[in-house]
């Protein structure tokens, strides 16, 4: 894979991640379901998955970049993980609606690990990362609107956050938006 298309691949990755945040998002306003504390930190870890593909378009493909990524849908798969075992008892409805049968966290789970196996695949293709003119390949339209899309989806999320917890800790099943309820 020459370092050109791991590019396009890692914008590829970042239009993913917009649209696990965006899905997120939706439900929290569409559904009017807020996200508990664990499902914020699951959107956390998606957002922190989007690092290693930006530094990617930004200064070229390297494997401590794709490491970061590994890294945080690690994380991202425990959290989930702890999430889906807290609601695994029969008779458990499980937090909030679900999916296709499936809850948003399980979800989650499914996407940590299809990022961790494809971080892994695309690891396997060392020609992006032969050595170049030390000058990173140029950043596309197509890859430019995907970190800024990444972007702005996390600042949204963060801006939601604040105004469901607060400055103090979340509520374990938040209700309301604690900064909109004064």
């Amino acid at each position: 894979m020459s370092p050109e298309r791991a590019v396009t691949f890692d914008a590829l990755g970042l239009y993913g991640v917009a649209a696990v945040l965006a899905a997120a998002f939706a439900a929290q306003f569409m559904l009017n379901e807020l996200p508990c504390p664990l499902c914020l930190l699951q959107r956390i870890m998606f957002a922190a998955l989007a690092i290693g593909p930006m530094l990617n378009i930004r200064f070229g493909p390297r494997p401590s970049h794709y490491a970061l990524s590994l890294l945080a849908a690690l994380i991202g798969a425990m959290v989930s993980t702890r999430q889906v075992l807290l609601h695994i008892m029969p008779g458990d409805a499980g937090y909030r609606s679900a999916l296709l049968g499936y809850h948003y966290y399980t979800w989650a789970l499914l996407g940590f690990i299809v990022a961790i196996a494809m971080i892994a695949i695309v690891l396997l293709f060392d020609r992006q990362f032969e050595k170049q003119e030390s000058v990173p390949p140029a950043m596309t339209t197509f890859a430019h609107t995907a970190v800024w899309l990444v972007i702005g989806l996390t600042a949204l999320n963060v801006i939601s956050t604040l105004l469901e917890c607060g400055f103090g800790a979340c509520a374990d099943n938040p209700v309301v938006y604690e900064l909109l309820k004064r």
